[in-house]
């Protein structure tokens, strides 16, 4: 976890840089903890944001649900990285150790069943981790990104503001480190289906959109090639591809003939073998 000035200063742009020292020396940064090498904080802003980072992975995989869609991390997370340079938090795994292990397991399931009950995203993460496979459909994954749409102005069909697609990115990881690739596939195809189907609503935060669509064609093409070794699996995705190349955004086509063509290669490949 080696934190340096140099290594902050690679995810950002000089200007972020310079916003989140002056976030740090203004004392901005509330409720800073550590839990082995993620730390978590809240920023004050126009509002208050929350941030976490890993410090022991490449580039901190920075996150932030405040609408800054420039390039790299923003100032907040900057401000909390430069905090952690400047006085890194204690570690409180050993502390949330040993308070789970003193539980009584009964009151600890009892709790647990109380927050997954309420939380659509930790309850869909859990049952990810614990080997349940996904018993959403892509069409049901959609309606709930597709809402995402909606609220993001609910008085008329424009979106000029970034949306957050982290519980559905993180959903999907889940599952491929689960190696249940086709439940990751499920979620990373109504990801794309519902980026494509909105993008001509969004008119703002075009880069944001953009590397989302992108993040999620990717994770769809290598779950689908991880994940079904049966060619007319693999068929089927070649024509969904196919498909939303010709009647999906004109500037997304170009991404889903690409895509189309990897999956081609990998039948080349199962015919060969």
């Amino acid at each position: 976890m080696d934190v340096t000035e140099d290594a902050v200063w690679d995810i950002c742009t000089d200007a972020v840089f310079e916003r989140g020292e002056r976030y740090r020396e203004e004392g901005r940064i509330h409720g800073i903890h550590r839990i082995d090498t993620t730390v978590t904080a809240v920023v004050s802003g126009s509002r208050q944001y929350d941030v976490r980072v890993d410090l022991a992975t490449n580039g901190f995989a920075p996150w932030c649900d405040c609408p800054y869609d420039g390039p790299g991390a923003c100032k907040h997370v900057v401000a909390v990285l430069l905090r952690c340079v400047d006085d890194l938090p204690a570690d409180e795994g050993d502390r949330l150790d040993a308070t789970l292990d003193g539980a009584d397991a009964d009151e600890l399931r009892a709790f647990l069943r109380d927050e997954l009950a309420t939380n659509t995203d930790l309850r869909d993460r859990f049952l990810a981790r614990v080997g349940e496979p996904t018993s959403q459909s892509v069409d049901e994954h959609r309606t709930a990104i597709d809402r995402r749409f909606e609220e993001a102005n609910p008085e008329y069909p424009v979106v000029f503001e970034p949306i957050d697609f982290t519980q559905w990115f993180d959903l999907a990881s889940e599952y491929r480190e689960q190696e249940r690739d086709a439940s990751a596939a499920t979620v990373s195809r109504a990801l794309v289906e519902s980026l494509d189907d909105n993008m001509e609503r969004v008119d703002g935060a075009y880069d944001h959109f953009s590397r989302a669509f992108s993040r999620a064609l990717d994770g769809y093409v290598d779950c689908v090639t991880t994940a079904e070794r049966d060619a007319d699996a693999i068929t089927d995705a070649v024509a969904f591809l196919d498909e939303r190349a010709t009647s999906g955004t004109p500037l997304l086509a170009e991404h889903f003939e690409k895509a189309a063509v990897e999956l081609r290669e990998k039948l080349g490949e199962q015919s060969d073998e």
